[in-house]
């Protein structure tokens, strides 16, 4: 366990942790200019939706490659919601319950296989959603796709429009890290922790790798419905582009670079997806997808265990330069002589050793004689 980590382990440490966190979320949305809210925002849209992957392939070990059909699934049922004039609340139950029921389906099929047929199948999720979506224009507008304009902030609040959607953000998605949290630290995060090594030990256990996947691919879409619905809080508009497999891979190398089996690291993926593509256009519109890809490569070179270990490499980096600074003492062998032992230990003393004193005469004289001698 490195320093760093071992500090926040502290239980005082973690309470005022939690504590200066609650603070920032109440004050930041306050005090930050619009821009800064809405990529705030944005950063906890996506943060929820890579945290639904990380439970489904950081925490589960099964390979999905379609959470962004989830996300898309949600925004487009919110927004359907929204402009049929459907109660909020209705609305935000429904974008949880769809795309966990659609999972559901897909994982009661998918689950008892493994490898690439599961991969295969989760990619024909975004590649057949973005066809479909064109094709149901009474449902999701078509090619045009749909607004949905409900997160203004009311009059009550005294709010702008941007802090209002950060509260939400933050509200919303603080709630499902908590909960997904609890989820993966109990007794279901410890099924699926042994389904991920192995899954024939797992069988062995009692635990049925079949059900805990079942169970982590449902949880993920729920997960991804909710991200859907806070897109559309943020976003206020959807098309067949949002679900695209291009979009969904990103996602996938966010959760990887923010760190795999990682509360903290789905926040940094968040954070990857949508500052590192705004950074890249800064600097070359035509080579965004080069820098990314170069980007994805340094870290697995550096920090194969994404952002989120960076401490932990601080850490074994500074031991190592501290081991390599401080001098070492040799010991003699367990069967060295005892001359050996004698010298070594003279050396050390720097005083002169049996050995020394037997083949040299002057060292048997008295100190004063030596001294007269020099």
């Amino acid at each position: 366990m490195s320093t760093l980590t071992a500090f926040f382990a502290k239980a005082w440490v973690r309470r005022v942790t939690v504590v200066v966190i609650a603070a920032l979320a109440v004050i930041l949305p306050l005090v930050l200019p619009a821009f800064a809210n809405q990529t705030i925002a944005r950063i906890g849209v996506f943060a929820v939706a890579v945290l639904g992957l990380n439970v489904v392939m950081g925490y589960t070990g099964q390979v999905s490659l379609g959470q962004i059909f989830f996300l898309g699934l949600g925004a487009y049922v919110t927004a359907y919601g929204v402009t049929q004039g459907w109660n909020i609340v209705l609305v935000f139950v429904l974008s949880l319950v769809i795309p966990g029921v659609v999972g559901l389906l897909v994982a009661l099929a998918a689950a008892r296989l493994g490898g690439l047929a599961i991969a295969m199948v989760t990619i024909a999720l975004p590649i057949v959603g973005v066809p479909l979506a064109k094709r149901l224009e009474d449902f999701t507008g078509g090619s045009q796709g749909l607004s949905a304009n409900f997160s203004k902030a009311p009059a009550w609040s005294t709010l702008y429009d941007d802090q209002w959607q950060l509260y939400i953000v933050l509200l919303i998605g603080g709630i499902v890290f908590l909960l997904t949290r609890s989820l993966v630290r109990g007794k279901y995060g410890r099924a699926f922790a042994i389904v991920r090594g192995n899954e024939a030990v797992a069988g062995s256990m009692g635990v049925s790798p079949y059900r805990y996947k079942v169970l982590a691919f449902t949880v993920a879409s729920i997960i991804g419905g909710v991200s859907g619905f806070l897109y559309m809080v943020v976003v206020q508009y959807t098309s067949p582009e949002t679900m695209s497999f291009g979009h969904s891979i990103t996602l996938l190398a966010s959760m990887v670079i923010g760190g795999a089996a990682s509360i903290f690291g789905s926040v940094l993926g968040g954070a990857y997806y949508v500052l590192v593509p705004q950074l890249t256009n800064i600097i070359d519109p035509n080579l965004t997808a080069l820098l990314q890809g170069a980007i994805l490569l340094v870290v697995l070179f550096v920090l194969p265990g994404g952002l989120v270990s960076l401490p932990r490499a601080i850490d074994r980096l500074s031991s190592r330069v501290h081991r390599s600074a401080t001098p070492t003492t040799r010991v003699p062998a367990i069967g060295a002589s005892p001359a050996t032992r004698a010298d070594a230990a003279a050396v050390e003393h720097q005083i002169p050793s049996p050995a020394t004193t037997a083949s040299d005469p002057a060292a048997k004289r008295p100190p004063t004689e030596r001294q007269g001698q020099a």
